[in-house]
């Protein structure tokens, strides 16, 4: 007999035994780690995540968002910072090291291409989504997508900034700093902290989001459509820029999580719906949702 209760991420989550390809780490405990996860890769999308075991002797899983993927070769990208002994264990995996992983989960973004104007927004380990976005919007080469991407941390950044020489209009000349990744993408980026690094802005990254923002045209306005991740002040701040300009968002939202599936619950939030207010999970449900489901306005 078929189910008439199917969950539409049954059957879509992949277990996968991955293989460490190499580790490279950053100032402030920040590590880039590249496994080699085929079928994982092959169906990761753009906000998705996925559950690693960081340590055969600690059962516990970690939710991690994945920064790139590549069918091709099979390996996945991630950013992680150190916290507690899990992610402490995982940053001392050398290559040919394996790792068990349940992935890709989630919903991820959907990009409009009625509304090209791309405004990604990433703060802190929330950045990974908005790389792989990136990566996806830029190939795309008939969609007429025109990303911009703004990247705040307060601590140095896990790459070597450089001085962009892709223009931005709207912003403060001073900010020039770029991640070079996306500057070799042809997209334009700029950085933003305030802990006074050269070529950054000094503020935060929702402040440069509301400068650029704030000198298009009402016709532009309309064309805009924003992606974030990060804290959730960032992510409420940005819901905020949002609404006060009359564009769509999107938010991707970070909560600690057990199963990661959808099992326990553990990662619920309070989203409002067509029906009124409801408990999603960040999981399966999301970890994807309209801002303004999430953050209301405020009358």
């Amino acid at each position: 007999m078929t189910s008439t209760n199917h969950k539409p991420h049954r059957d879509t989550i992949l277990l996968e035994d991955a293989i460490v390809i190499n580790q490279q780490e950053w100032a402030g405990q920040q590590f880039v780690l590249t496994i080699k996860a085929p079928r994982i890769a092959a169906k990761a999308t753009a906000g998705s995540f996925i559950h690693i075991t960081c340590n055969p002797m600690q059962p516990m899983r970690r939710p991690l968002s994945i920064q790139r993927a590549d069918p091709d070769t099979g390996h996945i990208e991630i950013l992680y910072k150190v916290v507690g002994d899990g992610l402490r264990a995982l940053s001392t995996a050398g290559p040919g090291t394996p790792l068990s992983c349940l992935g890709p989960i989630g919903n991820g973004f959907v990009a409009h291409p009625s509304r090209p104007l791309t405004l990604l927004i990433g703060g802190g380990v929330g950045m990974p989504p908005m790389i792989f976005l990136s990566q996806w919007l830029v190939r795309q080469t008939n969609a007429g997508f025109k990303p911009l991407i703004l990247l705040g941390s307060e601590l140095p950044f896990p790459f070597d900034p450089l001085i962009s020489s892709i223009p931005v209009s709207g912003l403060p000349p001073t900010t020039t700093a770029a991640m070079p990744l996306l500057e070799s993408w042809g997209l334009p980026s700029r950085l933003a902290s305030r802990a006074g690094y050269a070529g950054c802005f000094t503020g935060f990254v929702t402040e440069l989001a509301n400068a650029w923002l704030g000198q298009l045209s009402t016709t532009d306005l309309s064309k805009v459509e924003i992606f974030a991740c990060g804290p959730t002040p960032m992510l409420a701040a940005t819901a905020t820029v949002a609404q006060r300009f009359g564009v769509a968002c999107q938010v991707s939202l970070e909560e600690y999580m057990a199963c990661a599936v959808g099992g326990c619950a553990g990662c619920a939030v309070r989203v409002q719906t067509p029906t009124g207010p409801a408990m999603k999970r960040v999981c399966v449900d999301g970890p994807v949702f309209d801002a303004n489901t999430v953050f209301p306005a405020v009358a």
